[in-house]
């Protein structure tokens, strides 16, 4: 039987070692190759998503959504919107419901995403809504990480400028750890649930 904690506090992952994405970053510039990758990930049965915008820190001031990140367990593409805006193919794998499509607060990154482009989402599971029906509390991706693998996904690239003509290597793992964390995680507590040897134990933090 395995217990795991509801929740965790941050001072307990600060020990924990960190975590970071080892497979396949592609990075996506050009329409073209928006449809490659889109026929890549339309073949895989889950997909981790999430969203990075650049930080304003400026008052009145807000960014549109910049880079989309679709993970499977061992490839992220990096779809760099400021660049390509949300073409058509794009569109369709966000409205493809064959596809589970995994991510964290998932309402934000799709608001983020209809501001730029109307689309009906399909196929996406809220990690959020779906640990709290599984007796989790924690609600964050790093703390969900971490009651689960005891690693610790750095948020440190987080407030930095995804409209950068050039990504930093920082920057794609941190955007590609976010990604493939979620589809880490789904795929571990279905497997937990199938041979229901968990249990979820209270934390009082």
């Amino acid at each position: 039987m395995i217990d795991i904690k509801s929740n965790i506090a941050k001072a307990d992952i600060a020990q924990m070692p960190p975590e970071l994405f080892g497979g396949r970053i592609i990075v996506i510039h050009s329409a073209a190759d928006v449809e490659k990758a889109v026929a890549y990930l339309k073949g895989q049965p889950i997909l981790g998503i999430d969203t990075e915008t650049r930080p304003s820190f400026a008052k009145g001031r807000t960014y549109e959504v910049a880079l989309m990140q679709v993970s499977t367990e061992d490839t992220c593409f990096l779809f760099r919107l400021n660049y390509i805006g949300m073409p058509d193919a794009l569109v369709g794998l966000l409205q493809d419901g064959r596809q589970l499509k995994v991510g964290l607060s998932l309402r934000d990154d799709i608001q983020r995403l209809q501001a730029k482009h109307r689309f009906e989402p399909r196929g996406f599971l809220d990690l959020q809504t779906y640990m709290k029906e599984m007796g989790i509390e924690a609600q964050s991706l790093q703390k969900i990480y971490a009651l689960l693998f005891e690693k610790k996904i750095s948020k440190s690239q987080r407030l930095t400028n995804w409209e950068a003509d050039v990504l930093t290597d920082r920057q794609k793992a941190y955007a590609a750890t976010d990604a493939w964390a979620c589809v880490r995680i789904y795929k571990h507590m279905e497997e937990l649930k199938h041979k229901q040897n968990y249990r979820i134990i209270e934390a009082n933090i």
